[in-house]
């Protein structure tokens, strides 16, 4: 973006006026910029041929150092850069700013990103890996972009799947065991809904339970913030692992009351009213978003009921501009009707649902309540271990603790990436035998590269030091990666814009395979002199700098050797 902005002032050196704008030719033998004269042409009367090569002319009197030559192809002025001269920007750019390369300017809106989401009582499966791969990357593309952003955390401590739970270990007198028990928790659930589904009258005394325990008993309060806290412990262990830290958290339990008195409120100015069998609603019809329940006939709660007063609660206390939440396409409809219900209020806030597609089993669709599901730790203790193993059998004099710090960032690359690197929109079909490869569009691939130009840069003792010779770069994979460098903060700009953390992946990847091949065709070390040895040192230092810069949005950390 920063040659394109040169390029740019060109134009309007040469007279263009008004838009400036420029593509990128589909073949580098054309150039590396390309500017349309139809517009030109239009106002002058011209042939658009014949106005590419009268502004060819004009533009060939400018000055600039950074263009080597210009063509006319048709309608089209092309731009070829000069690849030493944009070497030595960006290069000198990425090895002077380091981490902070990429980072754009200071904003003045407060974000908040709510993600996660999971539900105590149940266990932690890669459908909620998911979401938490897509929010905390949200989280690094806003704060990258200069925004102050809050993590937010909304845990989904009461409500009917925690009734069942208690109802069932109460009911039958489950044992607790001394260990796991978050695990066990998830069993207790999932063994609730088979009783109930083989005998549904039993339905009737897990509702019973909702109601006590929304209306205060004693009891079922002291069991339930007893193993709401195993819940949450499991939970925190998972974070930790995944290196993700909240700086809000919001429970349920916390904003029912609210919720209820919200609703009294919506009765009273008539945005909500009373429905058959008692049960609270909005009419959303005329909107197309047809009628939402907001509370149940028996007076208690539901989603709806402590949304509206979190959406409130979130705004009034840390003061944000704008929220979004990151939830399950499934929820896409119900977070419409929220929206629309809390506009119709008079609540006018940026309101934002990010929704991502479900994760499949090759097998079909996952359902907690039948046990149908791939546990993350149980996903993530497979990778792991198949890679401790992979590490093991390559460096047999490396020390444990290395070992196992190695092998858990690349099975933890390997999963995360697996996540990211499809769109939110798109179903993923996670395949264990996936997640363990270490090649093709993974995590391992990436951090392969990395790995690779830490040992070329080991090896000369590279300092991170240039001030010429630049010009020695010159090859085309040379020129490929340098304008792929300098296009980073414009990556993560669309990343942001379009809500879609699989643009990093995706850049991430194929700046990885950039380098690959340059590799595969340049020696560093052994180059025809010192110097140019020096200056793909110090482009493959940029890159290595990059690559981390952009894994370090993704939550990845990388390794030294592999």
């Amino acid at each position: 973006m920063q040659f394109a902005g040169e390029i740019k002032k060109l134009l309007q050196k040469a007279g263009v006026k008004g838009e400036t704008d420029l593509s990128i030719p589909p073949n580098p033998a054309m150039g590396d910029f390309a500017f349309a004269c139809f517009n030109l042409a239009k106002e002058s009367g011209a042939n658009p041929k014949a106005t590419a090569e009268s502004l060819r002319v004009k533009l060939e009197n400018l000055k600039s150092g950074i263009v080597e030559k210009i063509e006319v192809a048709g309608p089209y002025v092309n731009f070829f850069l000069d690849t030493g001269a944009i070497a030595k920007l960006a290069i000198s750019d990425v090895l002077k700013k380091g981490k902070k390369f990429g980072v754009g300017e200071k904003q003045k809106e407060k974000v908040m990103v709510e993600y996660s989401q999971p539900n105590t009582h149940k266990e932690f499966h890669i459908g909620h890996f998911r979401n938490v791969c897509i929010g905390s990357v949200l989280v690094n593309l806003f704060r990258s972009s200069g925004y102050k952003v809050i993590s937010a955390n909304y845990i989904g401590d009461i409500g009917a799947h925690v009734a069942k739970c208690l109802w069932y270990i109460k009911k039958y007198q489950k044992i607790v065991p001394p260990t796991n028990k978050g695990e066990w928790l998830g069993q207790m659930y999932v063994e609730a809904s088979r009783a109930i589904e083989e005998n549904p009258e039993l339905k009737s005394e897990a509702q019973e339970t909702q109601q006590k325990l929304e209306a205060g008993d004693k009891e079922l309060i002291k069991l339930w913030k007893e193993t709401k806290q195993w819940s949450l412990q499991e939970f925190k262990k998972i974070y930790d692992l995944l290196d993700v830290k909240f700086d809000a958290w919001f429970y349920e339990s916390e904003v029912e009351k609210p919720g209820k008195n919200m609703i009294g409120e919506l009765l009273k100015s008539a945005v909500a009213k009373t429905g058959e069998g008692g049960a609270v609603i909005v009419d959303l019809k005329e909107f197309g978003l047809e009628t939402f329940l907001i509370l149940k006939s028996d007076g208690t709660s539901l989603y709806a009921t402590k949304d509206l007063a979190l959406a409130k609660l979130k705004f009034e206390k840390y003061k944000i501009d704008k929220s979004i939440v990151v939830v399950d396409s499934r929820q896409s409809f119900y977070f419409k009707q929220l929206f629309k219900t809390l506009e119709l209020a008079g609540w006018k806030k940026d309101l934002k649902c990010v929704a991502y597609e479900f994760v499949r089993l090759p097998e079909g669709a996952m359902a907690s309540r039948t046990g149908n599901v791939v546990l993350f730790w149980e996903l993530y203790h497979d990778v792991f271990v198949s890679v401790l193993k992979e590490i093991k059998s390559r460096h047999a004099n490396w020390k444990l603790k290395i070992i196992e710090k190695t092998a858990s960032r690349i099975a933890l690359s390997a999963m995360k990436f697996d996540m990211l690197k499809h769109a939110a929109d798109k179903v993923v079909i996670f395949d264990k035998k996936s997640a363990l490869s270490f090649d093709g569009f993974t995590g391992p691939y990436v951090l392969y590269a990395v790995a690779r130009i830490n040992s070329i840069l080991k090896k000369a003792r590279f300092k991170g030091i240039l001030k010429e010779g630049y010009e020695l770069l010159s090859a085309p994979e040379e020129k490929r990666l340098v304008l792929m460098l300098a296009n980073f903060r414009q990556v993560v700009n669309e990343a942001l814009e379009q809500y879609n953390p699989s643009t990093v992946a995706r850049y991430c990847f194929d700046l990885a395979q950039q380098f690959n091949d340059f590799y595969n065709k340049h020696s560093v070390l052994k180059a025809d002199n010192k110097n140019l040895i020096k200056a793909r040192l110090a482009l493959s230092a940029s890159v290595k700098q990059v690559l981390e810069n952009a894994l370090s949005l993704l939550i990845i950390e990388t390794v030294e050797e592999m």
